[in-house]
């Protein structure tokens, strides 16, 4: 048992670490950039795959188009993934010079066999880019008005980018505020301070595909999806860990509020289970050794306090420990979220990550084995 104990207490003093490091990585400075420099407006591409969203892609492609930047300095291009909606019908009724919709069925056959629609869709929707950078976003995203020139400003103070992940934020499902909007919240809010901590610090380069950046070129000289066109997920992560093989100096984060693309919450647990270990079905296949490890930190860590928890049952010398770990673990999110809740304008919320625990850490234990070992659903499919 005392083996046991102390053998808990190093692993989470290596958690508790890892959040520190993660809150120095926040709040670390960031690099300087060079002078604006007026008058360059890149082109950009923006890529869209939509499955089944005709009740947000009106919403979607009109927050695009209003945007304050040049209508002749940007194109969208909308692939309908197979649809059983109107989600293709309403976006080509929008039309415009801007907007372009395919349809993936114009490409490949329905009963091909295919693990990864989403990559195939993207890599059409790509081929026909005229843009020098490609931006992904979802179809059920809201962007604000400043999205793109933010994008521009980034672009022309950083020196050679390749490649950049940008903040989002989850919104309520329908304005509902529930208990799984909150856990959703906090969880994704956690997520995105890592994306951008981890960047900072070297720890592995994170991103999300409903707000992506990447140079055309940088996407055709690593061949594309090639050699990650197997997974169904990690459209972005796994891009922009080649991209970050091929030019190590080209990754950064657009760290600014005016960039932040909304997107609402999964509607029930079963919708959010589906994507979280849609998410994680990847952890297993990033070629960064770093971020690998970082992630078998975090789940050995619940997974042994669960365990520990377990123990306390039959053993009350345990509940010491546990109490201990538990209180260090909620002072070191706290402190990590802190500053994040700001720039997310989630200070409110807070309350729920300090009631949510239990839940947090059976949902990592659970989400990570079966996104390793089990199967899920999404957008009426079910993958592998």
């Amino acid at each position: 048992m005392t083996v046991y104990l102390w053998f808990s207490y190093a692993l989470a003093a290596a958690y508790v670490l890892l959040m520190l490091a993660y809150s120095y990585g926040y709040c670390k400075p960031k690099r300087n950039g060079t002078a604006p420099q007026p008058g360059e407006q890149p082109f950009f591409s923006i890529i869209i795959p939509a499955r089944n969203e005709a009740a947000n892609i009106e919403k979607c492609l009109n927050s695009i188009l209003n945007n304050n930047y040049p209508g002749n300095k940007f194109e969208i291009i909308l692939i309908d993934d197979f649809s059983e909606d109107e989600t293709y019908a309403i976006a080509t009724r929008l039309g415009g010079n801007n907007l372009l919709a395919l349809r993936l069925s114009d490409y490949i056959n329905k009963e091909e066999r295919l693990n990864a629609f989403k990559k195939k869709a993207l890599e059409i929707g790509i081929s026909k880019a005229k843009g020098t950078y490609i931006i992904t976003t979802d179809a059920d995203c809201i962007v604000p008005a400043s999205w793109l020139q933010s994008y521009a400003e980034k672009l022309n103070t950083s020196g050679n980018i390749q490649c950049l992940a940008a903040p989002v934020n989850f919104i309520p499902y329908n304005n509902r505020k529930n208990w799984l909007y909150y856990f959703q919240s906090i969880d994704f809010m956690t997520m995105q301070g890592i994306t951008i901590a981890s960047n900072r610090l070297g720890l592995g380069n994170m991103s999300n595909g409903a707000n992506f950046l990447f140079s055309k070129k940088a996407f055709e000289t690593v061949g594309g999806y090639k050699g990650i066109d197997q997974k169904a997920s990690g459209d972005d992560m796994m891009l922009m860990q080649k991209i970050q093989q091929q030019y190590p100096d080209g990754i950064d984060f657009l760290f600014d509020k005016n960039a932040i693309v909304a997107t609402p919450v999964q509607p029930d647990w079963a919708s959010f289970l589906n994507q979280r270990i849609r998410w994680a079905s990847k952890a297993d296949s990033y070629p960064q050794v770093k971020l690998t490890l970082v992630l078998l930190l975090v789940y050995l860590f619940n997974l042994n306090f669960l365990i520990l928890a377990i123990v306390a049952c039959f053993n009350t010398i345990a509940l010491k420990p546990l109490l201990y770990i538990f209180i260090s673990k909620l002072v070191a999110e706290l402190a990590f979220v802190m500053p994040l809740s700001i720039f997310f304008n989630k200070r409110k919320e807070l309350f729920y990550l300090i009631i949510l625990q239990p839940l947090h850490i059976l949902y990592i234990i659970s989400a990570g084995f079966l996104g390793k070992f089990g199967t899920y659903n999404w957008k009426g499919r079910a993958v592998h």
